[in-house]
């Protein structure tokens, strides 16, 4: 059984010291959604409102998530990001906003945390775009799907409902 990496001896929060890591090409891909009521889905197939088009904010949102993760997962360390690229799905059956999110660079850590943390943040962004129609959302889960590089190498992770294979 693996061991929690993040705790002292003592069981005490740390930061883990990837100096001696190799630099490697790191690359993570994550989604989730946010399950709809029928109007805020309807709002967010019209598009633009007062706050501009939900997709696109949401999209933007994603990427300051990536760039911020390191600020709001406190043992996790601050990359040099070099490419984020995000993409919506509507499943219009389920009413549900999907975000991807495709995060990459060359480090000695992983960067699951910021591709996780983009799609959260999008999917918060957009509940924020689509709040003043409607409050009954739920932020659905957000999962890993692909990560490369590091000592693991490759790691994929299935989800049927998914719109994107990993």
């Amino acid at each position: 059984m693996a061991e929690l990496t993040h705790l002292d001896p003592e069981g005490r929060p740390k930061m883990v010291d990837v100096s001696a890591k190799a630099v490697t090409r790191r690359l993570a891909v994550a989604a989730g959604y946010l399950e709809l009521d029928a109007p805020a889905a309807k709002a967010l197939m019209q598009g633009g409102g007062p706050k501009g088009d939900p997709w696109s904010v949401a999209r933007i949102g994603a990427v300051g998530g990536v760039k911020r993760a390191s600020d709001l997962i406190p043992l996790a360390h601050p990359l040099a990001i070099e490419a984020v690229d995000v993409v919506h799905h509507w499943d219009p059956e389920k009413r549900r906003a999907w975000l991807r999110v495709q995060v990459s660079c060359e480090g000695r850590t992983g960067i699951e945390m910021e591709a996780l943390a983009g799609v959260t943040v999008g999917l918060l962004v957009l509940y924020d775009m689509l709040k003043a129609v409607s409050h009954d959302m739920a932020l659905g889960p957000a999962r890993l799907l692909r990560k490369e590089g590091g000592r693991r190498g490759s790691i994929t992770v299935p989800w049927d409902e998914c719109p994107w294979k990993p």
